[in-house]
């Protein structure tokens, strides 16, 4: 794929100009490609169009900025193209569903986008199998269609706290695949025994006893945690599922996480069944 080594180029020079103008014209012209056809080979290897890469690739650098300074969103903003508080209050929602002064003041974790890079990166994770009893979860159902906007939700309107009555405890991610919606249905709570709280609008959910493949997603910093765990969730069923002794069973799959830890790793919990 001799293309990526251009778009790698190209890549490379907005990295150094992400607080500049930029254009499909003059990128294309960076490696001697029509319009057309840049666009054509960016997004094959991106999976993103280049203003939807340079937006979200702002973003994250507004990010990071705003998590070393006392600066305002909006002076940050300015310097990386937004023209006005509105503009990029209207992105950071539209990427994130919370507002940045949410953000501000819970600190949780964003699912960032960093630099794309073309190398493959060996990534090996052994988990451990364990026998796992029932138990139950009190949660809410996500509104969102990625699970990482609806835990910025959860995390800043602080419904863990909601539900448990004001202990910090772990909280669990839920995933479900909805046959007949081909959906998949999201849902993250705690424990019901620490629910002790408010529980209006919640779903109790009942999580399998049996076997079960434990990961725990290497130990990450909070620009990298969220893509950390998709890559782990990527291995999990791209590489170690097919070359196990193991395939999934029947229940939930789940993850958990304590944001207030500030430890940013997370278990993931897959059941599963001996082949066979």
């Amino acid at each position: 794929m001799e293309y990526r080594k251009h778009i790698q180029r190209v890549i490379a020079y907005i990295e150094d100009n992400l607080t500049t103008d930029m254009d499909n014209v003059s990128l294309a012209a960076i490696v001697g490609y029509s319009e057309y056809h840049f666009l054509r080979l960016f997004k094959e290897a991106v999976k993103l169009t280049p203003m939807d890469y340079i937006r979200k690739r702002r973003l994250t650098e507004i990010v990071k900025q705003m998590m070393k300074s006392n600066r305002t969103a909006s002076d940050i903003a300015f310097e990386y193209g937004f023209n006005s508080k509105e503009n990029f209050t209207r992105a950071f929602k539209s990427e994130h569903k919370i507002l940045p002064t949410e953000f501000r003041t819970t600190k949780n974790s964003l699912k960032l986008y960093e630099r794309i890079r073309f190398e493959e990166n060996e990534w090996r994770l052994e988990p451990r199998i364990i026998t796992l009893p029932a138990f139950e979860l009190v949660t809410y159902k996500s509104d969102e269609g990625l699970p990482p906007r609806f835990w910025n939700k959860y995390n800043a309107k602080k419904w863990s706290l909601k539900l448990s009555g004001g202990e910090v405890v772990e909280d669990f991610g839920v995933s479900s695949w909805n046959n007949e919606r081909n959906h998949l249905d999201y849902f993250i709570g705690i424990p019901k025994d620490k629910a002790h709280g408010d529980l209006s609008g919640t779903i109790t959910l009942n999580i399998v006893g049996g076997l079960y493949a434990l990961f725990e997603t290497p130990v990450a910093t909070h620009f990298d945690f969220v893509s950390t765990i998709h890559q782990t969730w990527d291995y999990i069923y791209d590489v170690w599922l097919p070359a196990s002794g193991y395939c999934k069973a029947d229940g939930y799959e789940f993850e958990s996480y304590m944001e207030d830890s500030r430890i940013f790793s997370e278990k993931i919990y897959i059941p599963i069944r001996e082949k066979g």
